[in-house]
């Protein structure tokens, strides 16, 4: 049995389901597991149509105390023959279970009739594991088909990212990015305006109704109110309807209609976004296209070094940038759309929500130097001879977020101010305050110089491999919290203690140790300094 007996008095209205976080994999068909004959599983009650999120093995008379939603639960029915049928199965649908896996001898020989009706009229979809198939077999197969639809997935983001940034950087690029929308998703892509006016559109034609549903969608969105959401969706018939607002300041929405809704259409609409966002900017002068694809490549983790020269005359490279780095207090990582409203709300389309332990990166543009020097009294201020103090771009608490910013920097310094800004971000979460901007160095940072404490740093971490030392360094950055480090690492919570557990055997310490702790994170911060990681800003 997996969890202590309990009483079978139902809990809060509330089902886990409603509060939990969503798993960082694709859900799995059904379907797909019946498909795998080894496995000799059937489906002998419920609807075939199900997908499973996750799987879970109990023996409990009321297992919801015990169920996020979404899984397949495994059971041979230990306790079956002291509780109703009909109240187990409402139960299991109440917590918002995918199906129930039901295991035949030794306890039963074959699925209890009762069970089979009850799951019936609840529309939960029952399967016969037969005896010669372990639940752990299930439990496997279902990782593996979740990890190969999560490389589909990853293949076909990374396949529309590298398209779609192509296309941004063609002479017609906003064209271009919504033709090759409208041929990722199969669907429709168009631009319109807050009165839902055509601006350009690519991909097969839509009914008069399609058309006025987008349009409706794209003045939702557009409104300049608060509440105003980030994004709408609908259906028509067998359509699928959706309507994005660009953070270009335009008033300009992305509108998408598509038969069918796959793994990783957020993602990519959201990259679609971002990148129209950027294209549809106001910009001037006869190289504005030039410009774009460098706003893009610079986006996209080009080191400023190489997008420089792209940028010559259009005074982005006399401009001070402000790096920000943010991260959801609750924990979870922001998919693009939600990092998109962050930094619209931020005032800045370039916005990456690619970075390790789910933080978000935002560089916002400010205003550009005179021509004069500028001299630096501080890393936290920057002062003109003979002008007033250039504040940077106005930055408050974000509901939500925990905020770290640099101090305005030129373009080529952007790497040093990444750094500020990322220590900025942990010393924010440290101090639990909601913002902070270019937090001093203090302790040992500040008191050890920089080539011993490079020097303890390799040694002290020597037996690790790089992703060791990574799930060590986002392990520690999560409080030790192995639920946090395993979606944000993507892996299942077991790797992460076992990770954690190599980590402590090859490095001879004990974790549980504050003294231990402190020094190896000190020691990972390290590495990642200046003159450890120069490509930092490269992502």
């Amino acid at each position: 049995m997996d969890e202590p007996s309990m009483p079978t008095t139902p809990p809060p209205a509330t089902p886990p389901s409603a509060t939990a976080p969503g798993p960082p994999t694709p859900p799995v068909p059904l379907a797909a597991l019946l498909a795998r004959e080894e496995l000799g599983l059937r489906r002998i009650a419920g609807p075939a149509d199900a997908e499973l999120l996750w799987v879970h093995t109990s023996e409990m008379a009321d297992p919801y105390p015990y169920l996020l939603g979404g899984e397949l639960l495994l059971s041979a029915g230990v306790q079956l023959t002291d509780t109703d049928p009909e109240r187990y199965a409402a139960r299991l649908v109440e917590a918002g279970a995918a199906a129930l896996g039901f295991g035949v001898r030794p306890v039963h020989e074959s699925v209890p009739a009762a069970l089979v009706e009850a799951c019936d009229r609840h529309g939960l979809p029952l399967l016969e594991v037969p005896p010669r198939t372990p639940f752990t077999a299930i439990a496997r197969a279902v990782w593996q088909l979740m990890a190969e639809a999560r490389h589909r997935e990853l293949r076909r983001v990374t396949r529309a990212q590298q398209a779609l940034a192509t296309a941004a950087a063609r002479p017609d690029p906003v064209p271009a990015v919504l033709h090759q929308l409208a041929v990722r998703l199969d669907g429709r892509a168009v631009l319109l305006t807050a009165r839902g006016e055509e601006l350009h559109a690519a991909g097969r034609r839509p009914s008069p109704e399609e058309a006025a549903a987008l349009a409706r969608l794209a003045r939702l969105v557009t409104r300049d109110r608060p509440g105003t959401p980030a994004s709408a969706t609908d259906t028509h018939g067998g359509t699928h309807l959706s309507a994005y607002p660009l953070g270009g300041g335009e008033g300009l929405a992305l509108a998408l209609a598509t038969d069918r809704r796959e793994p990783g259409d957020h993602t990519v609409a959201g990259i679609a976004v971002v990148l129209l966002s950027l294209l549809t900017a106001p910009h001037q002068g006869a190289d504005a296209a030039d410009r774009s694809a460098a706003l893009v490549r610079l986006l996209l983790g080009a080191p400023p070094a190489e997008v420089a020269p792209l940028l010559a005359g259009s005074g982005a490279e006399d401009a001070l940038w402000t790096v920000v780095h943010a991260r959801r207090t609750d924990g979870t990582r922001a998919d693009p759309l939600t990092a998109g409203a962050l930094g619209a709300s931020l005032g800045s389309v370039l916005v990456d929500a690619g970075q390790e332990g789910g933080a978000v990166r935002v560089l916002l543009p400010g205003a550009a130097r005179e021509p004069r020097d500028v001299v630096r009294e501080s890393p936290d201020a920057v002062r003109e001879p003979q002008g007033a103090v250039r504040e940077p771009p106005a930055l408050a608490p974000h509901p939500g977020w925990t905020l770290g910013a640099s101090s305005p920097t030129p373009l080529s310094d952007l790497a040093a101010a990444d750094l500020r800004a990322a220590r900025a971000l942990a010393h924010a979460e440290a101090t639990r305050t909601p913002l902070a901007v270019d937090a001093p160095v203090t302790g040992l940072a500040a008191l050890i110089p920089p080539d011993q404490a490079a020097a303890h740093a390799r040694a002290l971490l020597a037996p690790l491999t790089p992703p060791l030392a990574e799930t060590l360094r986002c392990w520690l950055s999560l409080h030790g919290s192995w639920d946090r480090t395993a979606v944000a690492l993507s892996v299942h919570r077991n790797t992460v203690r076992q990770r954690i557990g190599r980590c402590a055997e090859l490095l001879d310490m004990d974790l549980d140790d504050m003294d231990v702790r402190a020094e190896l994170w000190f020691a990972l911060r390290r590495e990642e300094a200046p003159d450890a990681r120069p490509d930092s800003i490269s992502g």
